[in-house]
C-alpha cells in the first residue's frame, strides 16, 4: 500500500501544482501528467510561467517514474520473491553438498532419523538428510540441516545427496520395505558405502542383509535392550 499511496500523492501534487501555476482545471492538469508536451501548446497560446511549469513537470514526471518502479518492484517481490529465495537456497544447499566428502546420508527425518542426525551433527560429522514429506523437509531445513527433498528410492535423489562420496547411508524411514529398497539401490550405486538399515521386525533382517546392509537396526529391540540394562541390579 505504501508505494501506491506514494504514487497517488505524486498524482495529486501534480494536478494541484499545475492548476495553481497555470490556472487550469483539474481535467486539463491531469492530462498534463500524461502528456507534458502539451504544456508548450498551452503556454504558447495563453502565456504564463512556462519555465516554472516545465520545471515542475520534470519533478512530477520523475516522481511518477520512481513510484511506478517502486510499485512494480513490490508486485514482483510479492509474487515471485518467495520462489526466488527458495531457488537460491536450493542452489546454496546443492553447492555445499557437492563439496562434501566422507559424510553421512540419513534417509528419513522422522524421530529416528532426527535423533541420529542430531547426534552426528553434535559430534562434528557432515550430514545430508533426504526427506520426501514436505512437512518434515521444512522441519529439517528450519533445523539448519543440509536436506534434499525427494524419494531416497530414486537414483537421482541419492546422487544429489552425494552418495558416491558418502561414508555411510542410514535408511531411517518408518517403512521396512522402503528402507530395503533404498539399501538395494544404494549398494548398487556405491558398493563401498557403509549401509545401516532400519527395519521394524526381526523377520526383515535376513532380507536387509541380502540387500547389502552392513548393519541392521531394529529400534524396538535396541530400546528394549537399553531398558533391560537399566533394570539390572548394580554390580557389587
Amino acid at each position: 500500500m505504501l508505494p501506491l499511496a506514494a504514487f497517488g500523492s505524486v498524482v495529486v501534487a501534480g494536478v494541484v501544482g499545475f492548476s495553481v501555476l497555470a490556472g487550469v482545471g483539474t481535467i486539463e492538469a491531469a492530462f498534463w501528467l500524461i502528456d507534458p508536451t502539451s504544456l508548450d501548446l498551452y503556454f504558447d497560446r495563453e502565456g504564463g510561467p512556462e519555465t516554472l511549469a516545465k520545471a515542475y513537470a520534470i519533478v512530477v514526471t520523475a516522481g511518477l517514474v520512481v513510484t511506478g518502479l517502486w510499485i512494480g518492484e513490490t508486485v514482483l517481490s510479492t509474487a515471485f520473491g518467495g520462489h526466488i529465495q527458495d531457488q537460491f537456497r536450493h542452489m546454496q544447499t546443492d553447492r555445499t553438498i557437492d563439496g562434501l566428502e566422507d559424510h553421512v546420508i540419513i534417509c528419513g527425518h522422522g524421530m529416528f532419523g532426527r535423533t541420529i542426525t542430531t547426534r552426528l551433527t553434535e559430534g562434528g560429522d557432515d550430514v545430508v538428510v533426504i526427506e520426501l514429506e514436505e512437512a518434515e523437509y521444512e522441519r529439517a531445513r528450519e533445523d539448519g540441516r543440509l536436506v534434499v527433498e525427494g524419494d531416497a528410492r530414486r537414483e537421482t535423489t541419492l546422487r544429489e545427496a552425494g552418495i558416491e562420496r558418502a561414508r555411510t547411508v542410514v535408511t531411517a524411514i518408518d517403512d521396512s520395505n522402503a528402507n530395503i529398497q533404498v539399501a538395494i539401490l544404494a549398494s548398487q550405486i556405491a558398493p563401498t558405502v557403509h549401509l545401516v538399515v532400519r527395519v521394524g521386525d526381526e523377520m526383515y533382517e535376513p532380507l536387509a542383509r541380502r540387500a547389502g546392509a552392513d548393519e541392521v537396526v531394529i529400534p524396538e529391540v535396541v530400546s528394549g535392550e537399553q531398558v533391560t540394562e537399566t533394570l539390572e541390579p548394580p554390580s557389587r
